[in-house]
């Protein structure tokens, strides 16, 4: 039975033009891994409204699961929660839920709950909330999109609150090999043992340290019992 699937939308300018470094694909990766839900594609998108609802309106279509990162936050550039609405062909307004929680917030921090920070209290009708222990703005999850936040802290406390709810498949396990030859020299062992072991992925990542080539050999299933056959035979072929 195969796991189920998930696809990432990271949605911002920022991350486009580089000036910032997206982390939060690394770190859902990680989580999905150990839930049991493969992680099959990463789409970054700018803060342009077709695009966002055409990612999403095709990844929902073609995954169990779409997580977005960024846009929904209180500047006028936050569209994300917008677009989701729309790609969905659900009325999006301030909830009265999401609207509690801010006043709360906001109330014991001694800030104004001004329109722009009301902004975040917009939920498109038939969705559920997620939870935000960081800074109460809530995500939200319709059909079988997860919208969170990009700042990296709030996003892995969203993805805390989603996972739990989600049914996982088998973990994948992994195994590396570090071999300090050059990926050519191992090319053939490789082939012969990617042939034999069809039921585990290997990959071979090239590393160059102080002028020698090496390289990491990663070999990942769900038995660990047939990671380790496929490990113990290369190490052996290797001389390792």
């Amino acid at each position: 039975m195969q796991n189920p699937t998930a696809a990432m939308l990271v949605i911002g300018d920022e991350i486009l033009s580089g000036r910032t470094r997206d982390a939060n694909m690394h770190y859902l990766a990680q989580e999905l891994t150990k839930q049991g839900i493969d992680l099959k594609e990463v789409r970054v998108v700018s803060d342009d409204a077709a695009a966002i609802e055409a990612a999403v309106q095709a990844l929902s279509a073609k995954f169990d699961h779409v997580f977005t990162s960024g846009g929904i936050g209180p500047t006028h550039d936050d569209i994300t929660a917008d677009c989701i609405a729309r790609a969905f062909g659900a009325h999006i307004d301030i909830r009265d839920d999401a609207r509690a929680l801010l006043e709360a917030h906001y109330e014991k921090s001694g800030l104004e709950l001004n329109a722009a920070r009301l902004r975040m209290a917009r939920i498109p009708d038939g969705a559920t909330l997620i939870d935000n222990p960081v800074s109460t703005a809530p995500g939200f999850t319709i059909g079988n999109v997860h919208v969170m936040a990009g700042v990296p802290s709030v996003f892995q406390a969203m993805v805390a609150s989603v996972l739990p709810g989600l049914t996982g498949g088998v973990p994948l396990l992994s195994q590396t090999l570090r071999v300090d030859r050059g990926e050519g020299d191992i090319a053939a062992p490789l082939a012969a043992l990617a042939a034999d072991f069809q039921d585990l992925s290997i990959g071979c990542y090239p590393f160059q340290i102080n002028g020698v080539f090496g390289a990491n050999v990663v070999i990942r299933g769900t038995e660990g019992a047939r990671i380790d056959a496929a490990s113990t035979r290369l190490a052996k072929e290797l001389g390792l």
